[in-house]
């Protein structure tokens, strides 16, 4: 028992002592504190620069006038001095209208026709131009403009436009007969005798086809085809007084003097002042005479427009 009272003791004792130890001081742990997280910036999408086409500043279209008159119905005002009678002035305010809106198809249309009855054929071919690229189907703008490009005497551009117009339309014999006056004015016979075969085969009582392509005979020396073509023609143009000069000339060639003369005298009735058929009858009248020398080409203007001018 006495052992058992020892023992206690000192366990009592040594727990004393171990309680009377200075207690290490308790480990911190470090705290973090949390620090405010910025997005990432994002990153500035650079795109190329956009090429601005640069105009040539001593560019000018030769159709538009510049104004300062936008709110102006240009159009409008051409189509009210067309109407008072006043072409010039039409054709100024059609082509200030084509300035706020140069690809406007009736504004384009309008100023070709007002610019043709001016006699402004430049600008009327330019116009025409710019029709058939808005109307890539329709052969009408070309022949129109290829007609134009003939008065202002450039046939090789009028032959160009009538071939792009057959392109269009081969059916249409106006093509083949703006095609052959340039191919004829440029002295290309046999180019002009297919185009001129090819209008009348369209359109067999086509007149004006018939007359050229018996002049066109004429300067490749085929007198007898001329003579048979150009006796069609004056059936069809009897008032036209070219066409039986014309005739004469061919009669006389294939030695048929007194219809020539018949022809020469019908030329001179409808046109007294008609210089070449006056000297051709005088010249036949004499016997033994040399041969007479075909007439030019007067071509009038025989296409019906398509397109009329537009009403005030």
């Amino acid at each position: 028992m006495k052992k058992l009272i020892g023992i206690c003791c000192a366990a009592l004792a040594f727990a004393a002592c171990d309680e009377s130890r200075p207690k290490p001081p308790p480990t911190r742990i470090p705290v973090v504190l949390a620090t405010k997280v910025e997005a990432p910036k994002p990153v500035p999408i650079v795109t190329p620069p956009v090429e601005v086409a640069k105009v040539d500043a001593g560019f000018t279209d030769p159709l538009v006038l510049a104004h300062d008159t936008p709110t102006v119905d240009h159009l409008a005002r051409a189509r009210s001095l067309l109407g008072e009678g006043d072409v010039k002035g039409a054709l100024t305010e059609s082509r200030r209208a084509l300035f706020t809106t140069p690809s406007d198809e009736e504004t384009l249309i309008f100023t070709a026709k007002v610019a043709r009855r001016a006699g402004q054929h430049e600008l009327t071919a330019e116009a025409w131009g710019r029709v058939a690229a808005l109307q890539t189907l329709d052969a009408t703008p070309l022949i129109q403009q290829a007609r134009a490009q003939l008065a202002m005497k450039d046939f090789a551009a009028a032959v160009i436009s009538g071939r792009e117009a057959i392109a269009r339309d081969e059916g249409n014999p106006e093509c083949f007969q703006v095609t052959g006056l340039g191919q004829l004015a440029l002295g290309e016979l046999p180019g002009a005798i297919t185009s001129f075969k090819k209008v009348v085969e369209i359109e067999p009582n086509h007149g004006w086809a018939l007359n050229n392509l018996g002049l066109a005979y004429l300067r490749a020396n085929e007198n007898e085809k001329a003579a048979e073509v150009l006796e069609r023609a004056a059936d069809l143009l009897p008032h036209v007084a070219y066409v039986h000069n014309n005739l004469g000339v061919a009669l006389e060639r294939t030695g048929r003097g007194e219809e020539a003369k018949t022809a020469y005298q019908k030329a001179m009735d409808l046109s007294p002042k008609y210089v070449k058929a006056r000297i051709n009858a005088a010249r036949v009248a004499k016997a033994g005479a040399p041969e007479a020398d075909g007439e030019s080409l007067e071509e009038p203007d025989t296409l019906t427009d398509v397109h009329p001018l537009p009403e005030p």
